[in-house]
Order: structure tokens, then sequence, then C-alpha cells
């Protein structure tokens, strides 16, 4: 059974720090580090969360996982050094998904790594979705159609920009570009650089370096409260399916009628 006072003291004594230096780190006495360590107490989500930054781990391994075994290594990004993703946890220890509306998205820009800031984002969770680490964006434009303006894009955190797969979307954290969601293709090995390809072909594609990215997502799923429309040419149109239920009201009637009429 994983225990979290064993991971917490593990990963102090891997980082060779005493109590005292891990308490001044959190800014906190040197009596609640024992006392966490001890199992006599638990930290709060944003103490928790804390640690989790100063180990170099997510927040899913230190409270999820046994890491008294072994080595534990932080998140990796392409020519970003070592980071780790900021996220937040519920009443039962499951990380949220937070969501970054479209009016939040500059601010996102330089609160990304802010424990602060990521905290006082809307959250939400979707069940659906296997257990990892999630972050939801409200796209703007049109240039992805027809995913419509508004919609909002669920991604799963991407640890290595090197294992984004060609031909699929994501949502990019970008310094010059903001937040931009789109198809793309991978060519760090052989330029440092990201091809990015918008479903609307009104758009021109365009390159991005991989040391410009701050964050990439997989997108998993999308919420919007615009129903695609049926096309004529694949499927039934609305005008056909709606004088298929007319016809059958017809039958129903029909029936109804002739069974009143029998003796």
């Amino acid at each position: 059974m994983v225990s979290l006072n064993e991971n917490i003291r593990t990963l102090r004594k891997k980082m060779q720090w005493t109590q005292d230096d891990f308490a001044q780190k959190l800014g906190i006495k040197r009596s609640l580090v024992g006392a966490y360590e001890e199992g006599r107490a638990e930290p709060r989500a944003e103490l928790l969360q804390k640690m989790a930054l100063l180990f170099g781990v997510t927040m899913e391994l230190l409270i999820g996982a046994d890491l008294t075994k072994g080595e534990v290594k932080p998140r990796a990004s392409h020519q970003r050094g070592n980071e780790v993703v900021v996220v937040t946890v519920d009443t039962n220890r499951r990380e949220n998904i937070e969501f970054v509306p479209v009016k939040a998205s500059a601010g996102y820009l330089s609160g990304y790594a802010d424990p602060e800031y990521v905290k006082d984002l809307p959250k939400f969770n979707l069940p659906m979705l296997k257990q990892g680490t999630y972050r939801a964006f409200e796209i703007k434009g049109d240039s992805m159609l027809p995913l419509m303006p508004g919609s909002i894009v669920v991604g799963e955190y991407v640890d290595r920009l090197n294992d984004i797969k060609s031909g699929k979307t994501y949502i990019l954290v970008t310094q010059h570009e903001g937040i931009v969601y789109k198809r793309v293709f991978n060519y760090l090995d052989e330029n440092g650089k990201l091809f990015l390809v918008s479903d609307n072909r009104q758009y021109a594609p365009y390159q991005l370096a991989g040391e410009d990215i701050l964050e990439a997502w997989s997108a998993k799923a999308y919420i919007s409260v615009q129903f695609p429309e049926v096309e004529d040419k694949s499927e039934a149109s609305v005008e056909q399916l709606a004088s298929v239920v007319l016809d059958l009201q017809k039958e129903l009637f029909q029936l109804k009628s002739d069974k009143q009429k029998k003796p």
C-alpha cells in the first residue's frame, strides 16, 4: 500500500535535505515536517503541490506511487531542462482538470508554472478519462473547423516533446504564439522544429521551434454547445430524417385506427 509519509521522507533524503532544510523551503516549522513523515499529520493540497515541485515529481506520483523503491525521475521536456507540470487535486486526491478560458490565456503564459495561479483556475473532472494529468483550453478562431470557436479541448500532458505523434492534434503553450490548437508533425530530431497544420485549409501551415514551447497537451476530448451539422452527401439530411419520422407517425396512426375498427 502506498504511504504518503514514506514518500515524503524518501524524497527528502534523496535530495539530501535535513528536516530543517525542507521546512525552510516549504515555509513551515520543522516539527510539521516530522509530523508529515511520521504519518501523524497530512499536508494540505497546496503544500503537497509545493512538495512535488521541490522534489521534481508530479502530484500523481507523490500521492499515488511507491517512491521508496528505485529512482524517481522528474518530467522532462525538449531543450528546457527538467520541469514539473503544476496540478491541483480534489478531496479524493484525484487530479483536477483545470480550465483555461480564452480570457485567461495571456495570464496562463506567465502563470502556468505558478501553483498559486493554477490553483485559482476553474476546475472539473471527467470520469471517463483514464488517470493522468489533463488540462482544458477554450479555443478561438475557425482554424480547426469543424471544431467551432468556443469549444473546449481537453488535453493530456506530454512529458517530452519528442513523444509528440505526427498527425495528431495538440494544444501547445508557446512563448511567442500564445496558446494554439493545431495538428502537429514532429521534426524535432531532424531540425528541432514542429510543423503546425490547421484543419481549415484556408490557414497556411507554419513551423515552430521546440525551445518556444512551454507545455504540450495531447487532445483527448472536446466539449461544445454547438452540435455538428449533418452533411447531405454522407448522411441523411435533416429534412429526410423529418420525413421518415412523419411516415412512422402516419403508420402508427393507421395501425391504431385499424385496431379500433375491429369488432
